[in-house]
């Protein structure tokens, strides 16, 4: 691999680290990429920032190996058609994280200090302080949603103006935020009583509109929201119909798509930059070196470490992948919203044994709205070891002929945590979760929509729960109850016809009192 096309304005110290490597490298950030493939078929390793890799990109390219991409994110490579055509795909996750996390307090300050309008009126001759009265960062209490490597930097830069730090991270460790002087609360906590909240998790189905009325609907008057990650995270619409009643100020540096024209957010932004989170020399600095150096141990030693799109191996059936990614989903929202996690033990019975590190990456992403399951087992390794967990895979007893099946018990922390164990397997061709704790041969699937509800056994309790959901015109398709062996507790599972609301589900908490209550929506 000695051919490198860098079609982008990337610092030159890739291109030189390469060169003095004896590679042949094409740097040229004017030339579109798809002139480009064409004027350079012999391409092997790409190295991009924002460029679309596209399918068409990849198969103009009959040699390409490598695509790297220089930052953290990677959605705009087709990683997919890249795995089946052999190119792997790689990213320098962290290289970009402190320009994102220093951005969080240009735009706060911005915003806070008037800084844009102040500019304005004073070159323009006027003398606007008396309209002009800010506030001030000390003390505040800043709300940060997702403590990867960017929320955590966000974290330690704040210590100089002394604020409060408020954490949301399903994943994270509380000795891990501690360390970061973060306290983790659930998402409905920190955004009712931050004063800034933060956003730093990747837009996923999951994340998807997840900030919307009902969050926005708790904040404190005049509080501040900060968008650095994804455009998708916030519900434009509901925070355009709460912002002048709350008073709420918006900052914002992403968008649907990086490129000119009217922006959806114009409306109700307070601060709006067109995506600088990374654009730092120190960043593009950082993001080359690391893009040349991955590149130079990727084609000189097989070093695979940054690989973000490995395939499994041939002999292990993938429908067993999306089966741990369930378990440990129904595991983490068994726990609870906001809970933090301080333990995974997992057990692969049967054959599922010898590929035991191959589910750490499905079961990482389940945890983890930062990780992506396309990810290699060391990667899961390093990200949960970064957040505070501990990991173990037990050796399995096959004694107990439970075939090929898993169990993937979670342990969360502090003095009131709870600990669940949930086993599943492949019946009938369907993905199923077999056990959760004491509650035996549950059989349940994981698709469409349900609801989960653990409580103290006592006459009545289902009649609550199925009224709760009539009430609210929601149909109920199956219904599964079962007692745990002490006839101490029982479980209640419900498919329903459509995903139940937070109104649906606080109805039933307020009737039957439920130890455990969540949801699941699955495709």
């Amino acid at each position: 691999m000695k051919n490198v096309l860098i079609p982008t304005k990337l610092d030159l110290v890739a291109k030189n680290t390469l060169e003095s490597k004896g590679y042949s490298v094409i740097q040229d950030a004017e030339t579109p990429l798809a002139e480009l493939v064409v004027r350079h078929p012999d391409t092997e390793a790409l190295i991009v920032r924002s460029e679309k890799v596209t399918a068409a990109v990849i198969d103009a390219l009959p040699k390409l190996a490598l695509v790297v991409r220089a930052g953290a994110g990677y959605d705009n490579i087709d990683t997919r058609y890249a795995r089946r055509k052999g190119v792997d795909v790689m990213n320098t996750p962290g290289a970009n994280s402190n320009g994102v996390a220093e951005e969080v307090f240009a735009l706060a300050l911005a915003a806070y200090r008037c800084v844009l309008e102040g500019d304005r009126t004073t070159r323009a001759g006027g003398w606007e302080k008396s309209k002009l009265m800010g506030r001030e960062l000390t003390g505040k209490t800043l709300g940060i949603v997702g403590l990867g490597n960017i929320g955590q930097l966000v974290a330690k830069r704040s210590q100089g103006f002394e604020m409060r730090l408020l954490g949301y991270d399903p994943v994270i460790s509380q000795e891990k935020a501690a360390e970061a002087g973060v306290k983790l609360v659930t998402l409905t906590q920190l955004f009712a009583e931050s004063d800034i909240i933060s956003l730093h998790v990747p837009e996923t189905e999951e994340t998807k509109g997840m900030v919307n009325q009902s969050l926005l609907s708790i904040m404190k008057k005049g509080a501040m929201i900060i968008n650095c990650a994804r455009a998708g995270i916030i519900n434009e619409d509901d925070l355009r119909a709460i912002r002048d009643e709350k008073k709420l100020l918006f900052c914002n540096d992403v968008y649907p798509a990086d490129k000119p024209g009217e922006k959806s957010v114009a409306d109700i932004a307070d601060v709006m930059l067109p995506h600088l989170g990374a654009n730092t020399h120190e960043a593009n600095y950082n993001a080359a070196r690391r893009s040349a150096e991955q590149l130079v141990e990727y084609a000189g030693q097989g070093v695979t470490k940054y690989v973000v799109n490995k395939g499994v191996p041939d002999q292990l059936d993938e429908r067993y992948q999306r089966l741990a990614y369930y378990i440990a989903t129904v595991a983490r929202h068994y726990l609870g919203d906001g809970a933090s996690i301080e333990q995974l033990k997992c057990s692969f019975y049967g054959e599922l044994g010898e590929f035991a590190k191959w589910f750490l990456p499905p079961i990482c992403a389940a945890l983890s709205r930062d990780f992506d399951a396309q990810q290699d087992p060391e990667e899961a390794e390093a990200h949960l070891e970064s957040r505070g967990i501990a990991v173990e895979i037990r050796t399995p007893d096959d004694t107990k002929s439970y075939g090929n099946s898993m169990t993937i018990d979670l342990a969360g922390g502090g003095t009131q945590a709870r600990r669940v164990s949930v086993r599943g397997t492949i019946a009938e061709g369907n993905l199923v979760v077999s056990r959760i704790n004491d509650f035996d041969k549950l059989y349940l699937e994981a698709k469409g929509n349900s609801l989960v509800v653990v409580y103290k056994d006592r006459p009545g309790v289902l009649a609550k729960v199925t009224g709760a959901c009539a009430d609210l015109g929601i149909n109920i398709d199956e219904i599964r109850s079962l007692r745990d062996p002490s006839e101490t507790n029982s479980i209640a599972i419900l498919r329903t016809n459509l995903p139940l609301p937070a109104e649906a589900v606080a109805k039933v908490s307020q009737a039957v009192e439920p130890e455990v209550i969540f949801t699941l929506s699955l495709a």
